[in-house]
């Protein structure tokens, strides 16, 4: 019998990478979408005649009910929140209601509908914020930074709450950054691979920034939803960190991207005070150890690779774009 799978946030770059490989695997895959005016479903463009898209939004109980009966998955993906960091900021109780209780009426729903359900919740490496060791794993204590995190904290102990409680198959995957073509353009890695791109293209003179020294664990998106799939699949629910382990500075994904195309980029950035955080998170470093050990997972895509994708796929974007114009 064909498995199905319901994805929360299927039109974001997690969800459209975890969508296309749940296809490749022979699932029937379901993502839930808000109404909106106007949807863009650009990262889905090329495989949405492959997937089932149903009405629900995380604010929603019941319409959260009537996917899950509607879709009857035996595995939910929880990979939708308000996920912007400094959004988080200007919109603390937004962020809450999505990325907070928002987990709570996936759990609800799945526990009234049917608690043989697997249930995925995606944490955040910004749950351990002011880090309390240099390398961070499972029992790495947490010290969230921003309402973002503190959110994700919350959604992160309901989801082991119900696990207990309940006994639901219900894990989380505290990954780490994560990035590809398919990032929205207010993460910082889009934001430099696209600056880079439009810089060599002559469509832009420089690129503001904010602190160059943060230090983040950067991996690609693609390969850490085949980790999302992988702790489903497991006899019992755990818990995971998926990272790189290495870390690299914001200084070195800028050398990385504008070396990829042929300059400096000392002399593009200026550093805009603006765009410092109220409470910075300076280092994280995952450890995933445990994963490898018991999941058989690992990154495949290093750093390097992983700004040279993003840079490539801005400027065939960009290409393609001015191409259009002028034609």
């Amino acid at each position: 019998m064909q498995k199905a799978a319901l994805i929360t946030g299927i039109t974001g770059q997690d969800g459209s990478y975890l969508a296309e490989f749940l296809l490749a695997k022979g699932y029937r895959v379901f993502g839930v979408v808000r109404r909106n005016s106007t949807t863009y479903f650009e990262r889905l463009a090329h495989f949405q005649d492959q997937i089932e898209l149903l009405p629900g939004d995380l604010l929603d109980q019941n319409s959260l009910i009537t996917a899950i009966r509607q879709s009857q998955p035996s595995e939910v993906y929880n990979l939708a929140a308000q996920s912007f960091v400094p959004t988080s900021w200007n919109q603390p109780v937004l962020t809450g209601e999505f990325t907070a209780l928002g987990v709570t009426r996936v759990l609800e729903a799945i526990r009234v509908v049917n608690p043989e359900i697997r249930f995925y919740q995606a944490s955040s490496s910004e749950m351990f914020g002011m880090v309390r060791e240099p390398i961070q794993n499972e029992q790495t204590q947490f010290y969230p930074r921003s309402p973002y995190g503190v959110a994700k904290l919350y959604g992160h102990w309901l989801t082991v709450n119900y696990r207990e409680s309940y006994d639901l198959f219900a894990c989380s995957g505290i990954l780490f950054n994560h990035e590809s073509p398919r990032r929205g353009l207010e993460f910082v890695t889009r934001k430099v691979s696209h600056a880079a791109a439009r810089i060599k293209l002559g469509l832009q003179r420089s690129l503001k920034m904010g602190n160059l020294e943060a230090r983040r664990d950067w991996g690609f998106a693609g390969d850490y939803v085949e980790a999302m799939w992988m702790m489903l699949q497991q006899p019992k629910p755990q818990d995971y960190v998926i990272a790189t382990g290495v870390t690299r500075t914001v200084v070195e994904l800028l050398e990385v991207a504008f070396t990829h195309v042929g300059l400096d980029y000392r002399d593009y950035v200026e550093i805009d005070p603006g765009l410092l955080r109220p409470a910075e998170v300076q280092h994280l470093q995952g450890d995933c150890a445990k994963a490898t050990r018991e999941l058989g997972w690992k990154p495949k895509t290093s750093f390097e690779q992983l700004v040279a994708m993003m840079v490539d796929a801005d400027l065939a974007l960009l290409s393609s774009s001015v191409a259009t114009v002028t034609a």
